[in-house]
């Protein structure tokens, strides 16, 4: 499994998913180059899947799109979901992330860098 989705994220994404309002959507998650560190978590939704260049799988009930090329800098990454006085977030948690910026959601690994946005 490439993903793990706690029990807590699966819920919020499974709310999100209603309001989305098709039985065919799936939380499609991946990087893009950009951030501080100079890769990004990218997440959203997703109808349709290209067989050539996407894997499919579940986690805690949750049908997710990942691209092939991202495969390997989100293997065993975990997506969570926390709430405090302050609201709620996810929370993702790379294990081949070597490097994160204080926000959470820019990173680098030792095989990818990424694109570092020059602005941060």
């Amino acid at each position: 499994m490439i993903l793990n989705i706690t029990e807590a994220a699966s819920h919020q994404i499974k709310e999100m998913l209603k309001e989305e309002g098709s039985s065919d959507v799936r939380l499609r998650f991946g990087v893009k180059g950009g951030g501080c560190s100079g890769l990004s978590y990218a997440m959203g939704f997703e109808d349709e899947i290209n067989e050539e260049l996407d894997l499919t799988e579940e986690s805690n009930g949750i049908p997710v799109v990942i691209n092939r090329q991202d495969a390997a800098i989100i293997e065993g990454t975990t997506i969570d979901f926390k709430q405090n006085m302050m609201g709620g977030g996810f929370t993702i948690d790379n294990p081949n992330a070597i490097v994160s910026c204080g926000c959470g959601s820019s990173f680098k690994t030792a095989s990818n860098a990424g694109s570092p946005d020059p602005n941060c």
